[in-house]
């Protein structure tokens, strides 16, 4: 009965925001606006919904979340519209879309990749939605056991990861660029004992790396340079395939997509991990278990679908800590806990108590906002894919000052496009001599982690590891880790596959006898 009445209830809130012309008008406005942000390199969905939050100071709780959640959802799904069209991410969410995305609108299939993107996206947000109204707890409590060996671990195995997925040729080189990334991540003043470290006496470096010029200049500079120097066109986009998916495609893709929407809800009920890393989790997780896993990275319509469905999905796992246990799931979802206090709302064990239907109202939004995501993104997509058929020459410079504008957003800081400039370039010879360049944005994103929760652990048990052996789930990450390094050896392999020639090899002879 009191699974009928949520239900019910859910419904109830669900058709008045949809009967409601104001809550539509808001709900398709802040898409849109969270779409442009994602989609503008440096105008990410944590930024949109912190500029939100203070112009929704006026609104009643409501219609507040239906601005902000719209936004996030919105802005998590628009950063694929760079990705694909011009390789440039517009957040760090949607780097994993990059690796298929531009090489399918290389080949002209930009709309067919946005169009199932879009689709695949929303079925993600809705997967999210069901988890935050049914098994939010349970998850929870999956989440409290994670100290800081766990998030030491999750964040080394996302650069890990990450560097074994895009490496071109040799692995070794994926894995270089990301501990270049998380040298990177260790400058500035330390969070623990606020001592400054690698910073040369430059006050500017004290407060860190900041990650947006690092993923504009890592992405947007070398993309420029390369194009103005070959003098390469763009892809064009002259026989523009359907945009909408076929339903037999979609129906093809419907387990990869409920498996990746899976991945992103169980990274986003992690506190403080995000949507990058869900990305880069379910893009790995489709290629390992892909028959052609060496078509990936050329224009692979699975792994696009894995990367989208799972930043989307992380997008209501991120909402299961944060309203159950006040802490964020993600850098917008931390955006959100300041705006739910603003608005009088305590996220907590104590919210179903003080706000019984609050969680239900978040499941509706997202709901919604889904919907609205795919008839909004549906509806751009056929105006998106045009800018493919700017001419290079003007194409190029409005990159340039795109991510001129979007480096110098983030605070007003001049000294982030002294940043921008030396990153770019250095990431243009990197990949040059065949260093993926996501493994070091992923150092930098995931460095700070990685680097505080280790010595916090270190200083708690006394600079001993024990503990990672000691616990089930950092031991089960540091098996993972450890298997991961493995499967990359020569020795490893053959190893392997010799096991695998005498399983094979005495099966038959049995079955003869």
């Amino acid at each position: 009965m009191v699974v009928l009445e949520r239900i019910e209830t859910f419904f109830e809130i669900a058709a008045g925001m949809v009967t409601d012309p104001v809550s539509l008008a808001i709900l398709f406005g802040s898409v849109l606006l969270g779409i442009i942000f994602g989609a503008m390199p440096g105008l990410t969905s944590t930024l949109g919904v912190a500029l939100l939050t203070a112009l929704t100071y006026s609104m009643d709780t409501p219609m507040a979340m239906i601005c902000l959640l719209a936004i996030y959802v919105g802005g998590t799904y628009g950063g694929s519209y760079a990705s694909i069209l011009i390789n440039i991410p517009g957040t760090a969410a949607a780097a994993a879309t990059a690796m298929d995305g531009y090489p399918l609108a290389k080949k002209g299939e930009g709309g067919r990749a946005i169009g199932l993107t879009t689709t695949a996206s929303a079925i993600g947000t809705t997967v999210s939605m069901l988890f935050v109204v049914s098994i939010s707890p349970l998850i929870s409590n999956f989440a409290l056991e994670f100290t800081s060996f766990e998030f030491f671990l999750l964040a080394f195995f996302g650069i890990l990861i990450s560097g074994t997925l895009t490496a071109p040729d040799l692995v070794i080189k994926g894995w270089i660029a990301g501990f270049l990334g998380l040298f990177l991540a260790c400058i500035g003043r330390d969070q623990l004992q606020f001592f400054p470290r690698f910073t040369f006496g430059i006050t500017e470096l004290e407060s860190g790396i900041e990650v947006v010029p690092v993923l504009i200049g890592a992405f947007g500079i070398p993309q420029i340079i390369d194009v103005l120097r070959s003098r390469t066109t763009m892809p064009r986009a002259e026989k523009l395939q359907r945009i909408i998916p076929e339903i037999g495609t979609v129906l093809k893709n419907i387990p990869a997509i409920v498996r990746s929407a899976l991945i992103g809800v169980g990274i986003g009920a992690v506190p403080g991990i995000g949507e990058d890393i869900a990305g880069w989790v379910s893009y790995g997780t489709a290629k390992n278990t892909s028959k052609h896993p060496e078509t990936f990275g050329t224009g692979e319509l699975k792994g696009v679908i894995a990367s989208e469905t799972a930043n989307n999905a992380c997008v209501g796992g991120a909402m299961i800590p944060l309203l159950n246990l006040g802490i964020p799931g993600s850098p917008p979802a931390a955006m959100l806990l300041g705006a739910l206090m603003l608005h009088g709302v305590t996220p907590g064990p104590m919210i179903t108590f003080e706000h019984p239907t609050f969680i239900l109202e978040v499941a509706a939004i997202l709901l919604l906002a889904s919907m609205a995501m795919w008839i909004t993104g549906m509806i751009l997509a056929k105006q998106v894919v045009k800018v493919l058929n700017i001419p290079t020459p003007l194409f190029m410079p409005i990159i340039g000052v795109l991510c001129i504008i979007g480096s110098y957003s983030l605070g007003l800081n001049i000294f982030n496009l002294y940043l921008m400039l030396p990153v770019g370039v250095i990431c243009y010879f990197l990949t040059n001599m065949g260093y993926p360049i996501a493994p070091l944005v992923i150092g930098v994103i995931l460095g700070p982690m990685a680097d505080e929760n280790l010595r916090r652990a270190l200083m708690v048990s006394q600079g001993s590891f024990m503990p990672v052996f000691q616990r089930p789930v950092s031991l089960l990450l540091f098996i993972i880790i450890v298997l991961t390094i493995l499967s990359q050896l020569g020795w490893y392999k053959r190893l392997i596959d010799r096991f695998k020639a005498k399983i094979f090899n005495k099966s038959p002879s049995r079955q003869g006898k």
